[in-house]
């Protein structure tokens, strides 16, 4: 099963994203992207796809160097040739350029003709979870709707979800209320792609999800565990604190 994660978006509230995109912001040492990666990649998925916009040469030089960046190595003579000393990641990365302006519907939209089966998972770049992945996949195929949202308890701007019996009844994006948010890692259908419109101003949080839960066709899978997304620079201090524990 495929991966997206989604890559586009400038990050204009921290401020290392005037010289690299949010996913490439470090936590502990990695850039946020790479985390992600690897949550997936502890549950055996290694196929991914990341819709790029700003920035996005930067996310593309740093996994075309990122073996010898990372890994220690021997450099054969004077060939330029490398032999990794280490294993390194099974990854393999489809980048997709999107568009500097576009929205995060749009940007999905535009990679379906990169999506290969029926079902695939959709991240945000900048959000961290110990999710059971394989928890999550479960629960999607059980309530056997079009998508899956990974729910979150948390007083947030982010977008509130009212739940029964494992099914959105709606969705809200930025409310001030207590309650079950969005925390991204979703289980989608490829039907999914009927809500979206293909235009790049298109919001994934807006008009398609709450057309899904309108539709009885949104599941939520609760996670009671870690969350963290990165949004300010505050954020982004905290999660290097709290992330390595």
């Amino acid at each position: 099963m495929q991966v997206v994660i989604l890559c586009g978006g400038k990050g204009t509230r921290l401020k290392t994203s005037e010289e690299v995109p949010k996913p490439l912001a470090l936590v502990n040492g990695k850039p946020l992207i790479w985390h992600i990666m690897s949550i997936y990649s502890k549950f055996g998925f290694n196929e991914f796809i990341l819709p790029l916009g700003y920035k996005g040469d930067k996310i593309k030089e740093y996994f075309m160097h990122y073996d010898w960046m990372n890994h220690d190595f021997i450099k054969i003579g004077s060939e330029n040739r490398i032999e990794l000393l280490e294993k390194p990641e099974k990854w393999n990365i489809t980048f997709v350029n999107t568009g500097l302006e576009t929205m995060t519907g749009g940007r999905i939209k535009k990679i379906e003709k990169y999506i290969k089966g029926d079902t695939f998972m959709l991240t945000y770049g900048d959000g961290l979870a110990d999710v059971d992945v394989d928890s999550l996949i479960n629960f999607h195929k059980n309530k056997g709707k079009i998508a899956t949202v990974t729910g979150v308890e948390r007083k947030t701007q982010y977008g509130v979800l009212s739940v029964k019996e494992g099914i959105a009844e709606s969705f809200n994006e930025k409310t001030s209320l207590d309650g079950l948010i969005n925390g991204g890692f979703f289980v989608l259908d490829k039907k999914v792609f009927d809500y979206l419109d293909g235009d790049d101003g298109c919001i994934w949080e807006n008009e398609p999800l709450s057309h899904l839960a309108n539709d009885g066709e949104l599941a939520v899978y609760e996670h009671k565990g870690i969350w963290m997304a990165v949004d300010t620079y505050k954020d982004l201090l905290d999660i290097n604190q709290k992330w390595k524990v």
